[in-house]
């Protein structure tokens, strides 16, 4: 080998013609360097995606316990909103309604009564009441009554109890269930208005929330009532915010409350026409709108079922106060507006039971129906029997409701309301005839509750402090005999 050719050699110590272990160990290192950072950044990206994926998951998960968290918030608003709007219905909805239909002399008097209900209930709720409606009665299927679970509100706290509600508290249940129990009461004072003594109607009216609404709430919404659709009942009764539990039961009592004090004194030859058909108006109209609780509330979510009875409630009423001025016009030549307010409020009882399970349409077709059986009820039946049945309270409560009830029965859809499972027909139209005789089972247990515990009430009550007022104090006025006060003391002079 020459110079030139050694001197290549030493210059490219490299080259493929002079291999080294140098370089060998070299490679391997370079090698063995590599894949381990490519082991260490895989075990690393692995981590970070797993890390990913579970931040991922815990947002899905935060943002389902949101919604469900919104949602119950939503509910829960609802619902005390609804609360309060029944409870306006009582006051000062009813009590305008009721004290505008009396004499000057009784108005006092026929408000104090409503006012009064919504003392007494309210603590007779909280010690007894809630309990008997729907507490468990030892976990009897079929049950006519609660039992003492809930005795003084134990148990009923602020959260969903599984049963009766999932998204609201159950104390925001238990509130609002009171107010059906104060308005219930309240609407038999129609009856009866103008001649009962005050002590009588608060004791008449206490024993009869507990004898006779707790046992029909508890059947008809209980859990294990015997009349219960949603839960299970053997004689499942539709009756979605209370066609039964308020209307009937209210208004057949009313008429047996009538019917045992007997009529007014003057009645029915001396007038006694309403003192303010304007007080009655503004009382109907409120009425109207606290009715919208009564009837979308019981969906006891703010949901679309609630949307269903509202559309539903509205649309009723508006349909029964055209039939019911109708019928009027043409029996009467006038349309009055205190027949137009009756009208209104016969289709918002008639609805009732039938709110959550209707289409509109179904709605305006009961409406127009109620309206027009009220009218026949409060202006036929009525003047043929002669009896005093003085602020149409079985008129248009007791027989508003029974007809509601039926017709529930009739056009009930599960489209709306698939309570006895999907696919399953619920009302006659659908094929579901059976329905119908469940309404009845319901309504005839209604009624007869409602006569019978009425009868041993009142006869109770009569004999312990008696009923009536004297006729000295009726004509003088409830106001002054029962209370010392006037509604109205100053007279506007006439020129």
């Amino acid at each position: 080998m020459d110079l030139r050719s050694r001197r290549l050699s030493s210059s490219f110590p490299f080259s493929s013609h002079s291999p080294s272990r140098g370089f060998r160990s070299r490679i391997a290192r370079l090698l063995f360097v590599l894949c381990l950072g490519l082991a260490v950044s895989g075990t690393v990206l692995a981590q970070t995606q797993g890390d990913r994926i579970a931040a991922l998951e815990k947002q899905v998960a935060d943002a389902k316990t949101a919604v469900v968290s919104a949602q119950s918030a939503g509910d829960n608003a609802w619902m005390l909103v609804s609360a309060a709007l029944v409870l306006m219905m009582s006051g000062p909805g009813l009590a305008l309604f009721y004290g505008g239909l009396v004499r000057k002399k009784n108005i006092l008097g026929t408000m104090m009564q409503t006012f009064a209900m919504m003392a007494i209930i309210t603590v007779l709720w909280a010690l007894i009441g809630y309990s008997l409606a729907f507490g468990v009665n030892n976990g009897v299927s079929g049950s006519f009554i609660g039992g003492f679970s809930n005795a003084l509100l134990h148990g009923v706290g602020l959260v969903p109890d599984g049963v009766y509600v999932t998204t609201i508290p159950l104390q925001t249940f238990m509130v609002y269930q009171l107010m059906f129990a104060i308005i219930t009461p309240a609407l038999i004072t129609g009856a009866f208005a103008e001649r009962m003594k005050f002590s009588a109607m608060l004791l008449f009216l206490t024993l009869w929330a507990i004898f006779v609404y707790s046992p029909m709430a508890h059947m008809v919404w209980g859990q294990h009532g015997l009349l219960n659709a949603a839960l299970g009942g053997k004689f499942p009764t539709l009756d979605f915010a209370g066609g039964t539990v308020v209307h009937v039961t209210s208004g057949v009592s009313a008429l047996v409350t009538c019917l045992y004090l007997g009529k007014r004194v003057g009645y029915p030859k001396e007038p006694m026409p309403p003192h303010s058909v304007v007080l009655s108006f503004v009382g109907a109209c409120l009425l109207w709108v606290g009715w919208f609780g009564f009837n979308a509330g019981s969906a006891l979510a703010a949901n679309g079922l609630a949307t269903s009875a509202f559309v539903a409630t509205h649309f009723a009423a508006a349909a029964a106060a055209i039939s019911w001025s109708a019928a009027e016009w043409m029996k009467n030549g006038k349309p009055t507006a205190l027949g137009a307010i009756s009208g209104a409020v016969a289709g918002l009882v008639g609805i009732t039971p039938a709110a959550g399970f209707v289409t509109p349409m179904s709605a305006i077709a009961i409406g127009l129906i109620t309206g027009a059986f009220c009218f026949f009820m409060v202006f036929i039946v009525k003047m043929k029997f002669g009896y005093d049945d003085s602020l149409d309270a079985f008129g248009v409560h007791g027989a508003g409701g029974t007809i509601g009830a039926i017709l529930t029965g009739i056009f009930a859809n599960s489209a709306i309301n698939p309570i006895f499972g999907a696919g399953k027909a619920t009302g006659l139209l659908e094929g579901n005839g059976k329905q119908v005789l469940n309404q009845f089972v319901g309504i005839a247990l209604a009624w007869g509750i409602s006569i019978v515990g009425t009868l041993i009430l009142l006869f109770l009550v009569d004999k312990l402090i008696g009923l009536r007022v004297s006729e000295e104090d009726e004509r003088e006025g409830l106001d002054l005999s029962q209370h010392g006060e006037e509604g109205y003391h100053a007279e506007m002079s006439s020129h």
